[in-house]
């Protein structure tokens, strides 16, 4: 019987096992699920909460991060959205977080020309990365 064409959307959940290796039973069933996939969706949210879990969850840094995004989007069986996620990584090596600069390219690729924020560092970072950004002040 020949192999089943299995395409996977993953969860973060499912990244972050295979990542971690932390969980001994799951990370062998993540790596395995991963493994005998013939392709792997990895949406933007997804991206975007890995990161999170990643930096937040697990103090990793984000240097460290941004290697593991680096290595799973490398995947010949993983589907993503590499240009979003170059823009987020760029905001996560300058220092912001990833899902900034994922929100200003898509917002960009929306038809968006400003990115407005509350945020004064996620400003100042996605208009050094190129969009133009508004802070909003009380003053």
């Amino acid at each position: 019987m020949g192999r089943r064409n299995v395409k996977i959307i993953a969860d973060t959940n499912l990244l972050v096992r295979a990542a971690m290796r932390d969980d001994p039973e799951q990370t062998a069933l993540a790596e395995t699920a991963l493994r005998n996939a013939d392709s792997i969706a990895v949406t933007l949210p997804t991206l975007c909460e890995f990161v999170w879990v990643l930096t937040r969850g697990y103090r990793k840094t984000p240097g460290q991060a941004a290697t593991a995004v680096r290595r799973l989007l490398s995947s010949a069986t993983v589907a993503a959205d590499g240009p979003a996620a170059d823009a987020g990584l760029a905001i996560l090596e300058a220092g912001g977080d990833f899902a900034d600069g994922v929100i200003a390219f898509e917002g960009r690729r929306l038809g968006g020309e400003v990115f407005v924020t509350f945020d004064r560092k996620a400003a100042s970072l996605v208009d050094a990365a190129g969009t133009r950004a508004r802070l909003l002040s009380r003053t």
